[in-house]
């Protein structure tokens, strides 16, 4: 599979990439989306949720009534989850909600990712981004060039270049990544990827079927 190279001004440069079809052109596999795109998530997650229970709501231990002869239910003390501001049954607690998943379900996923944006048309191969200090207002009209201001944008280069982070960093809809740090959902997540010549090399060697 072949796509155009775009220089920064929105042209086509005249020359055409090759993408290996083993990483940018297999059948995808949604359940593989499904995991990595949820340990991502769950990754992110906190997990300092809290509630107090019973023994440990600062109430007084006094046993509200007598046990017996009141014609209604007996009770204990205001710890009690019966009433307002007891403690609570089941209630949250701090644990760790990251789970383990395979490298290689991984790596699927992240092909499985790039081959329905290129099936999409959602991606498009920039020559690529030099940019000589870091500027907000060259990142905008990288993208207006590129006719892709209006969607959320994925940018990924070959190596870490903060010029260009620093560039997108106060665009809402842009995020840059080196190859290293793609992942599924940002992926999935955006609505166009443009990919830095460069970046393919790196892509290939990554996600090669191992």
């Amino acid at each position: 599979m072949e796509l155009k190279i775009y220089n920064t001004n929105g042209g086509e440069t005249g020359r055409t990439i090759t993408l290996d079809d083993s990483i940018f052109a297999i059948k995808p596999n949604e359940h593989a989306v499904y995991l990595d795109c949820k340990q991502y998530l769950a990754d992110q997650r906190q997990g300092t949720h809290k509630s107090k229970e019973r023994s440990e709501n600062a109430h007084s231990t006094r046993k509200l009534k007598r046990q017996k002869g009141t014609g209604g239910a007996r009770s204990g003390d205001l710890k009690s989850p019966v009433f307002v501001g007891g403690g609570t049954i089941f209630g949250p607690k701090p644990r760790d909600y990251r789970f383990k998943l395979n490298i290689k379900v991984k790596r699927l996923a992240r092909r499985s990712a790039l081959s329905s944006k290129v099936a999409d048309n959602a991606i498009m191969v920039v020559e690529n981004f030099n940019f000589e200090a870091p500027k907000t207002k060259q990142m905008i009209q990288v993208l207006n060039n590129l006719k892709v201001n209006d969607k959320k944008s994925l940018v990924v280069v070959e190596k870490p270049n903060n010029f260009v982070s620093l560039s997108a960093r106060n665009l809402q809809n842009v995020k840059v990544v080196n190859v290293t740090e793609l992942n599924t959902y940002d992926i999935v997540n955006a609505a166009q990827i443009l990919l830095s010549e460069g970046s393919i090399a790196e892509i290939n060697r990554v996600l090669a079927v191992k």
